[in-house]
């Protein structure tokens, strides 16, 4: 199964911009960026990123305020916070040797990093590694991590795979199978984080006075630390 799918990711694999790179930080990046965000959302955002903050020391001197806006639209915006407080240590203090020791990073974020940016003989499992994993019955190894997230993310999909065009399929048995739809979170459209979003956005154009926002939008922002409130006007970080 492995020279399999090696084969086929030498044919069909996606040109992603973080795959062209060993450099931790932009591989770091992309991770981030790419949690809970679509691959064809991130690629753009990703270059300008790095076109604007090339390395964690240039990231870790901007202005936080700067770092939230720069990350408008891509959602989930803590994840900008702790990129740039991930920076901001490494820029300090070097990379650590134990990743998950930086702001935000977790063990698959950790595993990614060492992956792809230092060669370490670990699989980074991520949703779509994990199904192929578990549907193949099949451990596989580090080096098929990339085809791996490129299997599941085209083909072996969640509820109806791709079986037909799965250069797996021969050997696995759950070929033909179809699979309950995953539960998910709830709709974006109308709930608190879209109005946590909407505020965000309000404060990130100009102060705003508290009086014009909502209230408990406000609250879970400066909780996040993605807002400060000082004499009833709300503003982003400096």
């Amino acid at each position: 199964m492995r020279e399999e799918l090696l084969r086929w990711f030498a044919e069909r694999g996606r040109d992603l911009p973080w795959r062209r790179t060993r450099d931790p930080y932009a591989i770091l990046v992309s991770e981030l960026m790419l949690q809970q965000t679509q691959v064809a959302r991130v690629v753009p955002r990703y270059l300008e990123w790095l076109e604007r903050w090339p390395t964690a020391e240039a990231l870790a001197a901007a202005p936080s305020a700067d770092v939230i806006r720069a990350w408008q639209g891509l959602g989930y915006n803590r994840r900008a916070l702790n990129l740039q407080r991930a920076a901001r240590e490494v820029s300090a203090n070097g990379w650590p040797e134990d990743l998950t020791r930086l702001p935000g990073v977790g063990s698959y974020t950790a595993a990614a990093v060492e992956c792809f940016a230092h060669g370490r003989p670990v699989l980074p499992v991520d949703v779509n590694v994990r199904r192929v994993q578990e549907r193949t019955g099949h451990p596989f190894d580090h080096e098929c991590a990339q085809a791996l997230m490129d299997l599941g993310a085209t083909v072996c999909l969640a509820r109806v795979p791709r079986c037909a065009e799965c250069p797996l399929a021969g050997g696995c048995p759950s070929r033909g199978r179809r699979f309950e739809p995953v539960r998910k979170q709830g709709p974006f459209e109308g709930s608190f984080r879209q109005l946590r979003a909407r505020t965000l956005k309000l404060v990130a154009e100009a102060p705003r006075p508290l009086a014009e926002l909502d209230r408990d939008a406000v609250r879970s922002l400066e909780r996040d630390e993605l807002v400060q409130v000082a004499d009833e006007l709300v503003r982003l970080p400096s």
